[in-house]
């Protein structure tokens, strides 16, 4: 099986940096229990306090899959997060052995 690297860019709307920080800090630790998730790392951007990237890595394809069917991913990052955001972009990479 391949690994699969996610870099997840975000730019939270003007006035909802706490609401975010917030929400992901409870978002973050429930992805890292999944079974397929390997790592997952938040980090501000420097000079600019909106954006933030998320760096996660799987064991496969089908626990990244696994991992966007999880109630935290649909009820807190899509229902909670991404409305709070101006911006995301999602980078997907295999990871070669």
């Amino acid at each position: 099986m391949t690994q699969v690297q996610l870099i997840a860019r975000h730019t939270i709307k003007q006035g909802h940096e706490a609401d975010v920080l917030r929400l992901l800090g409870g978002f973050i630790d429930a992805a890292r229990a999944e079974p397929g998730n390997l790592a997952f790392d938040a980090y501000r951007k420097i000079g600019d306090e909106r954006s933030y990237v998320l760096l996660e890595r799987y064991a496969s394809r089908e626990a990244l899959a696994a991992h966007r069917e999880t109630p935290h991913f649909t009820q807190v990052l899509l229902g909670q997060i991404v409305p709070l955001l101006d911006a995301r972009t999602i980078e997907e990479y295999d990871v070669p052995h």
